[in-house]
């Protein structure tokens, strides 16, 4: 577990490491880029997750599963936020329904902790965690770059979760015809980094609007760009940091 400088959580926990690009939200992915750094700085977790393809690092497909790490919330006293796998999809296709099982057990012995899973795979996840039960103290949700994967959406609303929250980063399109019934909490951010794509303000915009209309809480993390710091994170002279209240 690390501390993050990511706004809308304190902590990230990485019981798996790895992954597969599968949309084009993946293609500057920035744990590919970490993944490699921590590989060539010798950390055996991250050995063979990425290559080189076109001078930058892109994922292998392997997977780690990192079962020492388990346990580390259980040392973490004081409550936290704690993004699960920044590094990694929990409910990518490889990654054992039985494993997943156990990251459950470790959340449910920690209900001082908030969990917050993030997946681009949520049909998986809502086979998995219907077997698996409703935890308060964890969040689910969903990657939605653009309006090619809005169907993500439908899928998260089959989850059972007491809060269900999408990230619509980074936003590669307007997305203005997204359906937010029963979901909890947007986010919204600018792809950052080398080579960031440019987010439009009224893609913003459209997606505040839909949360006021369904009584979704909205929080902009950035704006992005090569340096998301000069960029900022103010809209319409303002920031954004509203967090959902659970349904549970």
């Amino acid at each position: 577990m690390a501390e993050t400088s990511i706004e809308w959580t304190d902590a990230t926990w990485n019981p798996v490491a790895g992954c597969t690009i599968l949309s084009p939200g993946c293609t500057n992915c920035y744990a590919m880029r970490m993944a490699a750094r921590l590989d060539a700085m010798g950390q055996a977790k991250y050995r063979g997750l990425t290559r080189k393809s076109g001078g930058r690092a892109k994922w292998t497909g392997k997977l780690f599963l990192d079962r020492k790490a388990l346990g580390v919330p259980r040392s973490w006293i004081k409550p936290r936020q704690i993004f699960v796998n920044s590094m990694s999809d929990l409910f990518h296709a490889d990654v054992p329904a039985a494993f997943v099982a156990e990251v459950w057990s470790t959340m449910a012995a920690t209900p001082q902790h908030t969990y917050q899973i993030l997946t681009k795979r949520p049909d998986n996840m809502a086979e998995i965690t219907a077997n698996l039960p409703v935890l308060p103290n964890v969040w689910l949700g969903t990657s939605v770059e653009s309006s090619d994967y809005l169907a993500r959406i439908d899928d998260l609303r089959r989850v059972r979760s007491a809060i269900r929250f999408i990230s619509f980063e980074p936003l590669l399109g307007s997305v203005a015809s997204a359906d937010l019934k029963n979901i909890h909490w947007a986010i919204v951010g600018g792809e950052s980094g080398p080579g960031a794509r440019p987010m439009a303000a009224n893609w913003v915009s459209e997606i505040e609007a839909a949360c006021r209309r369904y009584g979704t809480a909205f929080f902009f993390k950035q704006w992005g760009g090569k340096n998301k710091k000069a960029a900022g994170r103010m809209l319409n002279g303002r920031t954004y940091d509203e967090m959902p209240t659970a349904s549970l």
